[in-house]
């Protein structure tokens, strides 16, 4: 084979490789759980999210985040809620989303089908039930809020530094610009963090929903080698409520290693 074929071989290789995966948010088996308070409400509810590959199906990754409210808050305002997302492991891609809520005697359920190729998400109202409608994309790679700001810890951000992101909040795209503002000491239940702060603004366009309202959301994403994110923030008038990370499962893979016996030396 002359040297011309092999290098128009390579070429139409490379030309047909997968672009490389963007890294995904958390990894099979990774679970964090946290407290959530509510200005001088301590103990008000509890974010859980986890990670797990599908049984269905082995390269995509689900990830189960259930909210709650709790104690005094429970008895103000129960709430609870489970949203479920389905990521793509060769691409680190979101491909659908489903979402439900209950308060009180309401109850709310929804679910998007992401289609990259044509940049549109179909959104389907399963309750109260209403035809499926189609949202165009704009650009980027989608996610629910606390999915984006899970994200941010693949980022290796320095302060003065901002990245875009795309969110959903349930059937509207808001596309975001999360600043990093200053690294900050915090302290939770797992120990004393080193981290940056990250706050996302609304600056591609007119400020609508939460942003329009005057709400801050940050969050503080520890600077070592797990880069957790350790507490949520958002800031409304009326109050602000509080996430903090309280226990943390580290991946499948790392917990399988950390439980082996170590290898045998060799001669022994």
């Amino acid at each position: 084979m002359s040297l011309r074929s092999i290098l128009f071989l390579a070429a139409a290789v490379w030309a047909v490789r997968p672009a490389s995966a963007a890294p995904l948010p958390l990894q099979d088996g990774e679970q964090l759980n946290y407290r959530v308070s509510w200005t001088v409400v301590p103990g008000a509810g509890e974010i859980k999210v986890a990670a797990a590959h599908d049984p269905a199906a082995e390269q995509r990754l689900l990830v189960t985040t259930t909210t709650a409210t709790r104690r005094l808050a429970k008895m103000l305002l129960p709430f609870e809620a489970r949203a479920q997302s389905t990521f793509d492991r060769t691409t680190g891609k979101l491909i659908s989303l489903q979402e439900r809520s209950a308060t009180r005697n309401k109850q709310q359920e929804h679910s998007v089908a992401f289609d990259y190729a044509g940049r549109a998400a179909t959104y389907t109202k399963q309750q109260p039930a209403q035809p499926p409608r189609v949202l165009p994309m704009p650009e980027g790679d989608p996610a629910d809020l606390i999915m984006a700001l899970l994200q941010t810890r693949t980022w290796n951000l320095q302060p003065g530094e901002k990245r875009d992101a795309l969110v959903l909040f349930d059937d509207d795209f808001y596309e975001l610009t999360l600043h990093a503002l200053r690294y900050e000491t915090i302290r939770t239940g797992l120990g004393e963090f080193n981290t940056l702060v990250l706050e996302p603004r609304m600056e591609k366009g007119p400020p609508k929903g939460m942003f329009k309202r005057g709400s801050t959301v940050r969050v503080w994403i520890a600077q070592d080698e797990r880069r957790l994110p350790v507490r949520f923030e958002v800031e409304f008038k009326i109050g602000t409520g509080t996430a903090t990370l309280e226990s943390y499962q580290p991946p499948a893979a790392a917990a399988a290693r950390a439980a082996a016996p170590d290898a045998p030396r060799a001669g022994s």
